[in-house]
């Protein structure tokens, strides 16, 4: 399995959609919005975390069924190293928690989803008491039917919305339409649910919307999920070594580069630029804001975020940038094929790859192996990195749902939060054994059944806390997750970590083009003096306002634990 990533990334979308289990859901892309009053407070904004959150969580209550051989540490995932044993699997919860209800679910699917009567649904439905229907919708295009739906009157009982889909007049919408799940969940309550009581509590805070516990939550790591992936192999093989600066970077990257063998050091490398400068993650709302020595900052006004994309700029200058990315190919395209022909040898993505990678090449290529490189420090030093959101997708329950559906809801969500290890877990993901996966030497495998049945359904509406597992390639889950752990080390949260914030409509569109700007920049066809001129612009259509809006929020809150 790949791990719930929190990705602040290139190509959200794209690993959802080339992922065949949706367990490994990014957790952390661009977060759920919400106003901290009515459904009509969306124009003025707010946040519904801080001080008065606290009495809305759910207790938190360790899993103690399975432990892994890797645990949690420095905001990471937990990790399994070892083979399967079928015949060891745990139970999470020795009874059906459901009371036969229909509920129906709509989700984004990638792919084409299949029929709904099929092995994998019924076995699901009878594991946990419940007749779940799906709605399943294109993810592709989901934001437009969310939209539409959540506009009538014909809400399912169950809506997942990731993130990144959360715009316009979804946010409002979420706080007019969804039940609060508080009085069945918040302190001692969760304990009716073993597993849900096991999910992080910070990911519970990213839950919270209108000042109520709406949401059920994938929780993900906090530490970057944005890796420097390179080719080992060939490192080994050169005599490479792995930088530890960013002249170090500058030089191995002219040393590899051999246009006329096409062969050049790497991909656009602005995201792991943004890691070794120092910059505040911009993916999450709130976007890039922090207190730095008693003043509001954003990470666009600092010089950390103009070194970064100076530094990436001379990369592209240097001609040692593939040209796929100088072309903008790069974001657009599975960059696969061309990392395994070696035609460049490092590239920044989401952590999931690292296995994807590893999985792809692993019968026709032996001798190929990615690797995570550690971010380092612009200047040689330690790197200072930035905490991404505890979660990022999540499921509602339709307001209008009888409490009886709800605690049908609930129960469904409890079976997919069961830990690595449990019989629960390899059902969720992994289907009927025989009908849907085999297992050989520990390791399962997917039938072309389970590849047609098992997918993203059930882990879209709840999962657990964030775990790395591949018992077909150990070592590697192993990597990451010691790689995260490394990392953790040098990870902040921010003052904002884990606040659920919905910005004033009327700066929605503030920060629109710099994305655009930036990847001009570092091409070349914009020069650093337009960003310093975009930022002042920024300022005076309302980031200055926007500043007193957010400081105004720690006041009131107060900033983020940790």
């Amino acid at each position: 399995m790949t791990p719930n990533a929190a990705s602040s990334a290139p190509s959200r979308r794209g690993f959802l959609a080339s992922t065949a289990v949706a367990a490994a859901a990014v957790a952390g892309g661009m977060p759920l919005l919400t106003a901290c009053g009515s459904a009509d407070s969306g124009a003025r904004g707010g946040t519904s975390a801080g001080r008065n959150a606290r009495k809305l969580l759910p207790a938190y209550v360790a899993g103690n069924v399975v432990t892994p051989d890797i645990p949690a540490k420095n905001g990471s995932a937990a990790g399994f190293t070892r083979r399967l044993d079928l015949t060891d699997l745990k139970t999470s919860v020795p009874r059906k928690l459901g009371k036969g209800n229909e509920v129906t679910v709509m989700s984004p699917f990638w792919g084409s989803p299949p029929k709904q009567d099929n092995a994998y649904y019924r076995a699901m439905n009878d594991l946990v008491g419940v007749d779940v229907r799906w709605r399943n919708q294109d993810g592709n295009t989901y934001e437009q039917k969310l939209g539409a739906v959540l506009a009538s009157s014909e809400v399912p009982d169950v809506v997942v919305i990731p993130g990144w889909n959360m715009n316009g007049k979804i946010p409002s919408a979420v706080i007019s339409k969804f039940a609060d799940l508080g009085p069945y969940l918040s302190g001692d309550a969760v304990k009716d649910y073993p597993n849900l009581a096991a999910i992080p509590t910070d990911a519970w805070q990213r839950s919270i919307f209108g000042g109520k516990l709406r949401g059920l939550p994938q929780p993900a790591p906090y530490v970057t999920g944005i890796v420097p992936l390179y080719r080992k192999d060939v490192f080994d093989k050169e005599g490479y070594r792995v930088p530890r600066s960013a002249d170090e970077f500058m030089a191995l990257a002219k040393d590899i580069t051999d246009a006329k063998a096409k062969r050049w050091a790497c991909l656009d490398m602005k995201w792991t630029a943004f890691q070794m400068f120092g910059v505040l993650s911009g993916s999450e709302k709130p976007l890039g804001w922090n207190l730095a020595e008693g003043k509001l900052v954003n990470r666009i006004e600092t010089d950390e975020y103009l070194e970064a994309l100076e530094w990436t700029r001379k990369l592209f200058a240097a001609g040692v940038v593939h040209p796929d990315a100088e072309l903008g190919k790069s974001q657009a395209t599975d960059p696969g094929p061309k990392f395994a022909a070696g035609e460049f040898l490092i590239y920044a993505n989401n952590i999931s790859q690292w296995w994807g990678r590893t999985a792809e090449q692993a019968t026709h290529n032996q001798e190929f192996k990615i690797w995570g490189m550690d971010v380092f420090g612009h200047d040689g030093g330690d790197p200072r990195l930035y905490a991404e959101q505890p979660a990022g997708i999540f499921a509602f329950v339709n307001k209008k749902a009888s409490e009886a559906v709800i605690r049908d809801v609930l129960a469904v969500a409890d079976a997919p939060a069961a830990p690595y290890g449990t019989k629960e877990y390899m059902l969720t993901n992994y289907g009927v054994e025989g009908t849907h996966y085999t297992v050989k030497k520990g390791v399962p495998t997917k039938t072309d059944q389970g590849n047609l049945d098992v997918l993203n359904a059930y882990v879209m509406i709840a999962s657990p806390a964030p775990t790395i597992a591949h018992p077909d390639f150990p070592e590697v889950a192993r990597g990451q997750v010691e790689w995260q752990q490394r990392m953790g080390a040098f990870t902040t949260k921010s003052s904002f970590y884990g606040m659920q914030i919905t910005e004033p409509s009327r700066y929605t569109d503030l920060g629109n083009d710099f994305e655009q700007l930036e990847d001009d920049i570092v091409r070349g066809r914009k020069k650093i003096g337009d960003m310093q001129q975009a930022v002042s612009d920024w300022r005076s259509r309302g980031g200055d306002k926007l500043r007193d809006w957010y400081k105004k929020i720690l006041d009131e809150n107060g900033p983020a634990a940790g």
